[in-house]
């Protein structure tokens, strides 16, 4: 069972749970980025096309353990510029249960590994025993 709270005495989220309890199986998905599966780069400087990118990604990933968007407690948003986090968001909303959203953290960086990428987002996972 996953449980989502809101803690007294912390402002109220928009978009994420500030605490996600959960018992199972741990999935722990590596930061997914916005190549498709031949390796090529989906929406050169294009936030909206790299998001859906990634968010297929971690849906394939979530998969081969699995596991769905539903079984997701947690999320870690990398991206190079907070301006792209409204694009980033349209993609997470399209595959979370809103009502329901897990945990998240979003960073700004400086970098990625490679200079075309605009965001990297990884996920946990708790599978239900």
């Amino acid at each position: 069972m996953i449980t989502h709270i809101s803690p007294d005495g912390v402002a109220p989220a928009n978009g994420y749970s500030h605490v996600v309890l959960g018992e199972g199986r741990l999935v722990a998905v590596s930061g997914q980025i916005a190549l498709d599966e031949q390796g090529n780069l989906v929406g050169a400087d294009d936030p909206a096309a790299q998001a859906r990118q990634v968010f297929e990604n971690l849906r394939r990933c979530l998969a081969a353990a699995d596991a769905t968007f539903a079984d997701v407690v947690k999320l870690t948003f990398f991206v190079t510029d907070v301006a792209v986090l409204p694009a980033v968001r349209e993609a997470r909303d399209a595959h979370i249960d809103t009502s329901r959203p897990p945990a998240s953290t979003a960073v700004q960086v400086a970098a990625l590994f490679r200079p075309d990428l605009l965001l990297e987002v990884e996920a946990l996972a708790i599978l239900r025993n």
